[in-house]
């Protein structure tokens, strides 16, 4: 299948699962069928404007005199891919950005998916994506680590540079779902291995690795996760605040007991890092019978405070990758969540039921150090 085929396909999946989900108002779901149809028409055309009265009809609903001029602190470049900017791609608008720019340059992206590979890299700090809607603004690609090189490699997104923000767009990768055990079918969505980087009422789709959060220190707000295995992993230091954590994995029939998802492959490797993910007032959601999390490497650290469980979530909860020597080391905390996935009767042996004290340090931005960094979404 090509990309564009298996990306209607993907965007028409995720229809389903935000529904099941029951994330979205009426109308909000409305938005997101538009989205679709209009994808799917776009897609089958295969017609190209020319630049007369039809460019003029494409553009007219685009806002006047846009983008603005430049500030002493602002430069904003605006992208579209029906031509009606001075850039239709996302990567020749990052291309046009100054080297090691102080200033902050906001790349205006408006209403589609762009088919691309996506890099920013370190000599371009202070960039943010700003979409129309996770719903209607998405960057999509299809690499795996077979066709990429390595998962490493493989995302449709990869940002190194520091201080990245993105605001209410998609990254997407539409490769083939991923069944538990298939060789070299990761597909990551996006890499982040900037410091200091915000992701404000964004989505991330894929089924295995969906998000790289890979180093650095981040900070999530009002974001959906999609994936089924491993799908947050990575040895950064974030917290995903008031986020949907939505499962794809298949469903399991009443009574059996194995595991096919994962919430999260967190890869601290020594005592001396500073790492984790933490997740306060989430939601859990989907399909499958799930853990939150395995102990990729040897200090792995994860809390959930907060967070509804549904019953996906198996009665351990948590896995030590099947090495018991990494129990002594691994940190997996429980503070306040909620759901019927939340019983910690059955709970591993090394999971910690935190109390106020223990749980203090990871229940604000502070976690992140995010009252020194972090900005207002409006700002």
């Amino acid at each position: 299948m090509n990309i564009k085929g298996s990306s209607l396909t993907l965007v028409l999946a995720i229809f389903v699962a935000l529904l099941s989900t029951k994330l979205f108002t009426t109308s909000s779901t409305k938005t997101l069928q538009t989205v679709i149809t209009y994808n799917l028409n776009k897609l089958h055309r295969h017609h190209h404007h020319n630049k007369s009265k039809s460019n003029v009809t494409i553009c007219e609903d685009f806002p006047p005199n846009f983008p603005p001029p430049d500030t002493n602190t602002t430069s904003i470049l605006c992208v579209d891919h029906k031509g009606c900017c001075n850039f239709t791609t996302v990567q020749s608008a990052v291309d046009a950005v100054a080297l090691f720019s102080a200033k902050r340059t906001i790349i205006w992206i408006n209403t589609g998916v762009y088919y691309e590979k996506v890099m920013i890299p370190k000599t371009k700090p202070n960039i943010t994506f700003q979409g129309q809607g996770f719903t209607s603004t998405a960057i999509a690609w299809n690499n795996t680590a077979n066709s990429s090189g390595g998962t490493f490699y493989s995302a449709s997104v990869m940002v190194f540079a520091d201080n990245f923000i993105a605001k209410n767009i998609s990254f997407m990768n539409v490769a083939p779902i991923a069944k538990p055990g298939d060789v070299g079918a990761q597909a990551v969505a996006i890499r982040i291995g900037g410091d200091q980087a915000a992701f404000w009422g964004c989505g991330f789709f894929s089924s295995q690795d969906t998000l790289h959060d890979d180093r650095g220190r981040h900070y999530f707000r009002d974001c959906f996760v999609q994936g089924s295995i491993d799908f947050i992993f990575g040895d950064a230091r974030s917290l995903f605040e008031n986020c949907q954590l939505s499962s794809i994995a298949a469903p399991v029939p009443a009574g059996q007991r194995n595991i096919n998802g994962v919430v999260t492959a967190q890869g601290r490797a020594s005592n001396n890092e500073s790492t984790g993910y933490v997740f306060l007032n989430c939601t859990i959601g989907g399909t499958g019978r799930i853990w939150l999390g395995r102990a990729w490497r040897p200090f792995s650290r994860v809390v959930f405070a907060y967070t509804f469980m549904p019953d996906i979530i198996a009665p351990e909860g948590w896995n030590d990758f099947n090495d018991p020597t990494r129990d002594q080391t691994i940190f997996y905390g429980e503070y306040k969540c909620s759901g019927p996935g939340s019983n910690t009767m059955m709970r591993a042996s090394y999971v910690l039921m935190l109390n106020d004290t223990q749980a203090s340090p990871f229940i604000n931005v502070s976690y992140v150090d995010g009252d020194k960094w972090l900005q207002p979404f409006n700002a």
